[in-house]
């Protein structure tokens, strides 16, 4: 798979909401990750549906899941989201006279 397709890929299966909002809340809660149990009580899903979408988020490469003791524990993929950005903001500015510049430490334009 082209980086366009992964691009296109990550970008489909957060184009969903509930999966979106687990994404944001396991990048919030970090590196180390969160048992899915936690998950499913902070954010209110059902099981067999959260099931469903973490297995969409880890297939896309999004998420891992790891095994600590009895925990399935969710970990977020900083390095592919990183490059979901950089793939979108790649050619910033390239059809400008005047470029706007990207900030490679926040990937804001500015």
């Amino acid at each position: 798979m082209n980086e366009l397709q992964q691009t296109a890929l990550c970008l489909a299966e957060l184009g969903n909401e509930t999966r979106l909002k687990i994404f944001r809340y396991l990048v919030k809660m970090g590196k180390k990750g969160t048992p899915v149990g936690i998950i499913q009580k902070k954010l209110d899903i059902p099981g067999s549906t959260l099931s469903h979408h973490i297995s969409k988020l880890a297939k896309a490469g999004l998420i891992v899941q790891e095994r600590n003791g009895r925990e399935l524990l969710c970990c977020p993929q900083f390095d592919k989201l990183q490059s979901i950005i950089d793939y979108l903001v790649d050619e910033c500015c390239e059809g400008e006279q005047e470029c706007v510049t990207v900030d490679t430490n926040s990937n804001k334009c500015c």
